[in-house]
């Protein structure tokens, strides 16, 4: 006998993987407003921040920096809008109905 996943345990797994993205894009954003307020610091501030691997961050490494978290937000926060919890709940629910009707050809 096969399990199948009921229709909450679907949308649970959804949820779950969705707000894991969100949490960690905030952490990421956490880490470069650090990195950012480090960079400034030390280039326009004269804070003497000389350690590995703080020596490293330099212009061209923040704007590598900033370019990845832009894209990451964007992409985040655009399959948000347009691939949200409408488009989520039909797509949860044509699988379950696919699954119905596959069950049923092998009972």
């Amino acid at each position: 006998m096969r399990y199948t996943k009921s229709s909450e345990e679907i949308l649970e797994e959804a949820v779950r993987k969705r707000v894991r993205k969100i949490k960690n894009f905030y952490g990421h954003l956490f880490v470069y407003v650090f990195g950012l307020t480090v960079y400034i610091g030390k280039t326009y501030y004269g804070v003497p921040l000389n350690f590995i691997p703080i020596s490293y961050i330099n212009e061209v490494f923040m704007w590598i920096w900033t370019f990845v978290i832009a894209i990451e937000g964007i992409l985040l926060f655009f399959r948000e809008m347009v691939f949200g919890d409408n488009w989520e709940k039909k797509r949860i629910q044509k699988m379950i109905n696919e699954d119905k009707v596959e069950h049923k050809k092998w009972e």
